[in-house]
């Protein structure tokens, strides 16, 4: 999984948590914005990109403002799978093919790159994050799929990566073939990212908590962002947000989101060291994790479009029930899910955003935020100071693409106005509210109305007004998560209708029901 980001989506486990990296970190407390202030840099968004960007310019001598909307490091960062490295599935391959052997050769070195970074700034930060080197594997089970494992390997090898072929593991079952990287990592994301977070914070910067960017607004001689408490002038902005809310460079239109699911488990026997994630379907993703004096396994793989299924529990039930098939499970102590976008090229959107001259963006991580978030803040902070960086041209947040990616553009956004149409018919044909039960929520008829409710485990109605407030597209309800989430281009709302993810920055209108 990835992160950018922030969001609060996460579901309850049998231990009683959500996500194992927010339960076992305190939570923060930074102030939120009072005011009109000024800085060099503004970032929004404290995630790991946001995060990670800010220190690194903080380091540079700029005086930054951290931007985020929940508290830091509770989004996407905090519901990842934390694995450290550049062997992101069936990539390099496919790129290769699709942009180039050097494009290619320069995405990995990124990522290589972004590995040694933490590991450095682990140690610069002397921060106690569990941070861990592993070897990571790309595998399949299946004959069907051994040609594309050995096609991987053989362009990760010739374009200078850590990799081999193996068809051993230490998984309790065989693999046909697998992509081994050697010297690859994974640690706890938040604790590493509370530590930037206090780094970032003093000596002229700050991280501003509980405050929605609302706009940027470009000017001569600097950006002014519009907070829901105040205003920040700048020289530039950076938006380190999952999805840039500021639609300029059109990237809803260009990026698909992705939820993701993950579990911790508790295991009898051998726990494997590696970290692994299958190419079969559906996929398996598995780490080993630190966590009540034991060692456990972090689970993962499940994962669909956005507001595409409402039935989402579904999937946390289909990992259990794969972990209890593979592993002697003794305990499921977290449920959580997380969201990222996937680019038309499979390859984020990072620099100096379309049609601006002092706004930068990063986006489209394809859940792999810990490596390609923080490879962003490197390229971006070398970007901001004036100076060059190899990977400018891999990550153009300007491109457009070739005629691949624009048919895959036209199709997407094809899909998303038949939803718009299909979803708009389905309101005018929405049941009673009467026809809900505690736990239940849909579309339903109030006074002749189409909204949105959701009944509470007590019996309680939340009733909102479901019309996205980024492109007006109807919200669909997550089940696992209880919010309603967009599935033109990712926004998610609470049931009492607060965003929680972007691009949408307005929450939704609730709607007061008579006798309730």
């Amino acid at each position: 999984m990835a992160s950018a980001g922030d969001d609060t989506g996460q579901a309850g486990g049998d231990g009683g948590g959500g996500s194992l990296w927010l339960d076992t970190t305190p939570d923060t407390a930074y102030p939120p914005l009072v005011g009109d202030v000024r800085y060099d840099v503004v970032v929004v968004g404290g995630g790991i990109t946001g995060l990670t960007t800010a220190y690194l310019l903080k380091q540079a001598g700029s005086r930054v403002a951290v931007i985020e909307r929940h508290r830091v490091a509770t989004g996407t960062t905090g519901n990842t799978t934390a694995k450290v490295t550049s062997l992101h599935s069936l990539t390099y391959a496919q790129l290769v093919d699709k942009r180039g052997e050097e494009v290619a050769r320069l995405y990995g070195e990124a990522n290589q790159a972004a590995i040694a970074k933490i590991a450095s700034l682990v140690d610069q930060l002397g921060v106690d994050c569990q941070f861990e080197r592993a070897a990571a594997y790309t595998y399949t089970e299946s004959a069907d799929n051994v040609g594309q494992v050995e096609a991987e390997v053989e362009a990760a090898v010739r374009l200078g990566l850590p990799a081999s072929y193996t068809d051993q593991t230490d998984l309790p079952y065989p693999v046909r073939a697998a992509v081994r990287f050697e010297n690859q990592a994974h640690f706890h994301p938040r604790r590493y990212c509370l530590a930037l977070a206090a780094a970032i914070d003093g000596d002229g910067s700050t991280v501003f908590e509980q405050t929605d960017a609302l706009g940027v607004d470009e000017q001569q001689d600097g950006v002014v962002v519009r907070t829901s408490n105040g205003v920040v002038s700048a020289n530039q902005v950076v938006v380190a947000t999952l999805l840039p809310f500021v639609d300029r460079g059109g990237f809803f239109a260009k990026a698909h989101p992705m939820r993701s699911y993950a579990m911790a488990v508790r295991i009898g026997g051998d726990v494997p060291r590696g970290m692994y994630l299958s190419v079969d379907s559906p996929t398996r993703s598995l780490r080993p994790a630190h966590y009540q004096d034991t060692t456990g396994l972090v689970l993962g793989g499940a994962s669909h479009q956005t507001g595409r299924e409402e039935q989402t529990s579904g999937y946390y039930q289909d990992i259990e029930d794969w972990a209890r098939a593979t592993f002697d499970v003794r305990a499921v102590d977290y449920r959580w899910s997380a969201q990222d976008y996937t680019t038309l090229d499979s390859v984020p959107y990072v620099g100096r955003s379309p049609r601006a001259a002092r706004t930068f963006v990063a986006t489209g991580f394809k859940k792999w935020g810990i490596t390609n978030g923080t490879a962003a803040a490197m390229l971006l902070t070398d970007t901001i100071g004036g100076r060059d960086n190899p990977w400018t041209e891999v990550f153009d947040a300007t491109r457009i693409g070739g005629a691949q990616s624009i048919a895959k553009a036209v199709k997407q956004n094809l899909q998303v106005g038949k939803d718009f149409v299909k979803d708009h018919v389905a309101r005018r044909q929405a049941p009673s509210v009467d026809d809900l039960v505690p736990g239940q929520a849909g579309v339903v008829k109030i006074e002749g109305r189409s909204v949105g409710a959701y009944r509470d485990g007590a019996g309680a109605l939340h009733v909102v007004n479901i019309t996205c407030t980024h492109l007006a597209c109807t919200l669909r309800w997550n089940d696992a998560e209880t919010t309603w989430d967009c599935p033109c281009h990712g926004s998610r709302f609470s049931a009492e209708g607060r965003v929680l993810e972007g691009p949408a920055v307005k929450d939704l209108d609730r709607i007061e029901v008579e006798g309730e």
